[in-house]
């Protein structure tokens, strides 16, 4: 059980890493939230309780990986420009405005 563990666990972080990829603030807090997420768990003895854990991060991992796409700032125009990949083919996109993303920088 514990592989099982490690290998939702690199997951995650692998979904992190390919999704905020050249964001590092994201990289940094998304791996300090996965971290804490295991770790809140780390004591569960359960397998019951373990299975659900794990299927809540591989959805997590997958989620993660097919719908999320990180915007970036063009330079030249000073807008946003998002580059889905094949795994986010039949998403459904939202948009940020312009305002959210103005907080949020």
């Amino acid at each position: 059980m514990r592989g099982e563990v490690v290998r939702a666990y690199r997951a995650v972080l692998k979904a992190t890493r390919k999704t905020f990829a050249g964001d590092t603030l994201m990289l940094k807090q998304s791996a300090i939230e996965v971290r804490s997420k295991f770790d809140e768990n780390r004591n569960v003895t359960s397998d019951t309780e373990i299975q659900k854990l794990l299927e809540e991060a591989n959805e997590a991992s997958q989620f993660i990986t097919t719908m999320i796409v990180q915007a970036q700032l063009n330079p030249d125009s000073g807008t946003y420009v998002v580059k889905p990949d094949k795994e986010h083919a039949g998403a459904t996109l939202e948009l940020p405005s312009e305002e959210i993303i103005r907080k949020s920088g």
